[in-house]
């Protein structure tokens, strides 16, 4: 990961994005082509709080979750969850994960406003993308981001189940 994007990169997320990209800390995951898949994003932006950590920037990866939830998968994950206490155990750990990570990316900076302004708490509990109620899978977009950056259980399913992990790597 680096903390300074390059000009290619920098055109590759303008376009995937369709906008000049803002609040970008780092790049969290490239294809092993090198496309930039996944943005790390700034827990301040704009001066409000952002507790989403992993942005997925992949054209491709969208198109194909978005697809995948046409069909109603988030709902059958989230039922899942509620009937498999192992894979709920392992939902929770994913959201643990992300909250840890959040916190050990963040700028001394960042982390003194954040506590200044009294959202240490939302910090502190909100898991993957901001989610309060970890039963919820809600967008399979910033699961995924989660799995490809650090460690997701539906990610790792996305790409058992759905054939995820060859779309990720084709691009």
């Amino acid at each position: 990961m680096t903390n300074t994007l390059s000009p290619r990169d920098l055109e590759i997320i303008t376009a995937q994005l369709g906008r000049a990209p803002s609040g970008i800390n780092a790049i969290a995951h490239y294809s092993p082509n090198g496309t930039p898949q996944v943005l790390e994003m700034e827990t301040w932006v704009f001066d409000q709080p952002f507790p989403t950590l992993y942005w997925l920037s992949s054209k491709a990866i969208d198109k194909a979750l978005a697809k995948i939830e046409s069909h109603g998968v988030v709902k059958e994950l989230e039922q899942r969850i509620k009937d498999d206490e192992s894979l709920r155990e392992a939902h929770y750990a994913s959201h643990r994960d992300y909250i840890t990570r959040r916190w050990a990316v963040m700028s001394p900076e960042h982390k003194a406003i954040i506590e200044e302004k009294g959202f240490k708490p939302l910090f502190d509990k909100l898991g993957i993308g901001g989610i309060a109620n970890w039963d919820q899978v809600r967008c399979l977009h910033m699961q995924y981001a989660h799995h490809l950056a650090g460690d997701n259980v539906i990610g790792r399913i996305l790409d058992e189940e759905y054939g995820m992990k060859a779309i990720a790597d084709a691009e």
